[in-house]
């Protein structure tokens, strides 16, 4: 028997605030999180803009040392989980700690540390490189570093799959609870790539809008729309099995009631043309939650500003829900926060639980133009106020990935 999976605790740090309620506060207010890079210097640099986290005080959530000595990846997911693990009511709490597993995803890791210790190599020599370039460089440490802290003792998972990281990272972890494996799991994703490498690399693919307009930067389905707004931040959701939490008297925020991930086996960037891969993943969810397509309120799109995303998963989205898919509210909160890659789908499930629970779906904002290939409901510019049961968040990322979640209001 599948057992019943809810949401307990949730933390966020994004370009929008630094946790869950003013990220999600100014999500539904429609401000604009994009502003001109301070983390490096641009001046050679054609892109400009990004979504940074701003006035953090790592400092006030981890050691002085421990800050100076990890990648800001790390940090930036020991602050989201900072907030979460509180909310969970999980200090001090006993629980099977065997029974606790880490599900933190990431689409590249520790950028940062990447390009430093790179170039200390080539210019000053192997032995003047850190000794703490592997582990801070490797995705496994996000969770690794979590699960001392927090003293989790079952699987470290993280998922590595590009834009889709942390959803497939949280959909993992929610068939861990449910099959029966795991009691509670940490999950989510953190991505920090604002930095020359991480730019300049997706630069080159012209994935990255030019634009140094901040309001027509990233405008996801609209017609002038030119590539992604790259960002940085971290989600983390506690998960847990029901009645594990009732025991607890933990909150509980959502219930995760399906999920589905598929590949489109078509090629390294593109989505599949026919969107068969991102059709197949909307329906696998709708299956696995034994919902039909008019029970959906609302879905957080990948919405990433590119032509051929938004095409396409447009066309997915019509195919998979046919004539509901036309009353759909759907936004991309990536219209405000950019594009936090491995991140995103952590960022985007916490907005979609925030919106079930206060009956409000956030904005596309910035959008002006409409295309005839985009011709559905993206929520423009105004946040809608609409009760709702079911909402789902889908991300989409390189190598055809594509994982979808549902959630469920309680």
């Amino acid at each position: 028997m599948k057992r019943r999976v809810v949401v307990t605790g949730m933390g966020l740090v994004s370009p929008l605030g630094n946790t869950v309620n003013e990220s999600f506060k100014h999500m539904v207010e429609g401000k604009n999180g994009i502003d001109f890079i301070t983390l490096a210097d641009t001046t050679n640099w054609k892109v400009k803009l990004a979504g940074e986290v701003k006035n953090l005080d790592f400092e006030a959530f981890i050691d002085k040392k421990e800050v100076k000595r990890s990648d800001r990846v790390s940090n930036l997911a020991m602050v989201a989980a900072d907030e979460a693990y509180k909310q969970a009511k999980l200090e001090g709490a006993e629980i099977n700690r065997k029974r606790f597993g880490l599900f933190v995803g990431s689409g590249i890791g520790g950028l940062n540390t990447i390009e430093q210790d790179v170039t200390v190599c080539k210019t000053r020599g192997q032995d003047r490189m850190s000794p703490f370039f592997i582990p801070n460089s490797i995705i496994n440490l996000i969770g690794g570093k979590l699960g001392i802290k927090y003293q989790i003792y079952g699987p470290n998972l993280p998922q590595v799959t590009a834009c889709s990281a942390a959803t497939n990272s949280i959909g993992e972890a929610f068939r861990y609870i449910r099959d029966g494996y795991l009691e509670i799991a940490m999950t989510g994703g953190s991505e920090a790539p604002v930095n020359e490498i991480g730019v300049g690399g997706f630069a080159s693919m012209k994935a990255l809008n030019t634009s140094n307009d901040v309001n027509k930067a990233s405008i996801p389905f609209d017609k002038n729309r030119s590539g992604f707004v790259i960002a940085e931040g971290a989600g983390i959701l506690i998960l847990e099995e029901y009645e594990h939490a009732i025991k607890r008297n933990a909150p509980i925020l959502a219930e995760i009631v399906g999920y589905h991930t598929t590949t489109d086996g078509y090629h390294m960037t593109s989505p599949d043309v026919e969107a068969r891969g991102i059709t197949d993943c909307l329906t696998g969810a709708l299956a696995d939650a034994n919902l039909e397509p008019k029970e959906i309120g609302y879905i957080n799109a990948h919405g990433t500003s590119t032509q051929l995303n938004d095409k396409y998963e447009t066309l997915g989205i019509k195919q998979a829900f046919k004539e509901d898919a036309y009353r759909l509210n759907i936004s991309s909160t990536k219209s405000m926060t950019g594009h936090a890659l491995g991140a995103a789908g952590a960022i985007e499930s916490i907005a979609v639980i925030k919106a079930l629970q206060e009956g409000i779906i956030p904005p596309t904002i910035n959008y002006q133009a409409y295309d005839e290939d985009c011709d559905l409901n993206y929520t423009p510019n105004q946040a809608v106020k609409k009760e709702m049961t079911y909402a789902i968040n889908i991300n989409i990322g390189f190598g055809g990935q594509n994982a979808a979640i549902i959630f469920k209001k309680v």
